[in-house]
């Protein structure tokens, strides 16, 4: 009886000791998974040099450079997409993003990255990453980021002479030769897709080339040619949901509800405005060309208000500062909505927005009367054919 009783308490003792181990077996796991490290060094700029990381979902992170050098580490689930921002006076990261203009747009995965210069980001050299040296080579293929090419182009208007840079003549032969770039760009990227289907940068061409409206009719084939390692990743899954939208939101199609929040917190649904002639303007505070039509929207809303025509603005931004802005700045009237949530918005989701600004028209029954052309003249023309 004894034996059996030690025996019986050694079992217990073994088995408690099984579901600790059990229990941190996954802690340990965590702890043994492999981060990233995103170092470097630019010049010997100190503070209030400002150094700032953007990466998946959403995550953010800021450092002070000492001597021009700067750290970050963490952990990406898969390889994902970053933007860092140098702000060289402590500007603070909006202006850094969007004034100082000092940006890269780098993919990576959980490497050790080294980031180098002597005086910019722009400039710098990147090394240690298997997944920047691929994407570097895809850009190679493809003809350069949107980025350089937008860099290029303005380096080109910028060395002109002050009378070319007033000169109409000179300004349309530099946006044609730059829409061919990006057409050709285009071009390259379906072929890239095309032939990489095991390459995760043929998806970030397949998704780059969709555009803000995606022809299902080009890009579905070509997606459903990748792995489905491939198609199993966010970036995969979001372009199966762009086509599944895109095959849901043709005209005559019932325009795909939704109920997001305007400035003052109170919800707003779209099925509230049936009965009305509905414009659905997805946009953005850092659009330039969504913020350009904004003064055409303001003629056509102020003609049409009263005849039964509504504006929804639903904002992709994830910085409630910066929309509250340029809704401020740019007068805007009408409906304005967002839940921060930038491209993973289910309601931006819903109509397989991919850019902006996107443009859906909807009838008073709730159903898509126009998806493509509306903006400027185009728009108007419309406009006015309704409510004649």
């Amino acid at each position: 009886m004894i034996t059996s009783k030690l025996v019986s308490n050694h079992t217990k003792n073994m088995k408690t000791k099984i579901l600790i181990l059990l229990s941190i077996l996954p802690l340990f796991a965590a702890a043994q998974a492999p981060n990233f490290t995103i170092s470097g060094k630019i010049g010997n700029l100190n503070k209030p040099a400002m150094i700032y990381l953007d990466y998946e979902n959403g995550t953010e992170d800021s450092t002070v450079l000492v001597n021009g050098t700067f750290h970050f580490e963490g952990h990406v689930s898969e390889i994902t997409a970053a933007r860092i921002s140098l702000g060289h006076n402590g500007e603070g990261k909006h202006l850094s993003i969007y004034k100082g203009g000092d940006n890269i747009y780098p993919y990576f995965s959980n490497e050790n990255i080294i980031i180098t210069s002597k005086d910019s980001l722009i400039n710098a050299r990147v090394t240690g990453s298997k997944t920047f040296n691929e994407y570097a080579a895809y850009n190679k293929a493809i003809g350069g980021s949107i980025m350089e090419i937008d860099r290029i182009f303005n380096n080109e208007f910028n060395s002109g002479t002050l009378e070319q840079r007033k000169d109409t003549n000179f300004i349309k032969a530099l946006d044609v030769k730059f829409r061919k770039a990006i057409a050709d760009r285009t071009i390259k990227q379906i072929q890239f897709a095309k032939d990489h289907p095991d390459s995760f940068f043929g998806l970030v061409a397949i998704e780059e080339s969709a555009g803000s409206k995606m022809n299902v009719a080009i890009v579905e084939p070509i997606y459903n040619a990748f792995t489905p390692e491939l198609r199993a990743t966010s970036l995969g899954k979001d372009i199966a949901q762009r086509i599944n939208a895109a095959h849901a939101i043709g005209v005559g199609d019932p325009a795909p509800l939704f109920t997001l929040n305007n400035t003052n917190g109170k919800p707003i649904s779209l099925a509230d405005l049936k009965g009305k002639i509905v414009l659905i303007d997805f946009w953005a505070s850092w659009c330039e060309p969504c913020r350009a039509e904004s003064p055409n929207l303001k003629i056509q809303y102020k003609l049409y208000k009263d005849k039964g025509f509504e504006i929804i603005s639903v904002s992709v931004d994830n910085d409630r500062k910066s929309w509250l802005k340029a809704i401020s700045d740019d007068a805007l009237p009408w409906i304005q909505v967002s839940d921060l949530k930038a491209f993973k918005s289910e309601a931006v989701r819903s109509y397989g927005i991919g850019g902006v600004p996107s443009f859906f028209l909807i009838d008073r029954d709730g159903k898509i009367i126009a998806n493509t052309n509306l903006q400027g003249a185009s728009l108007n023309k419309k406009l006015a054919e309704i409510f004649k």
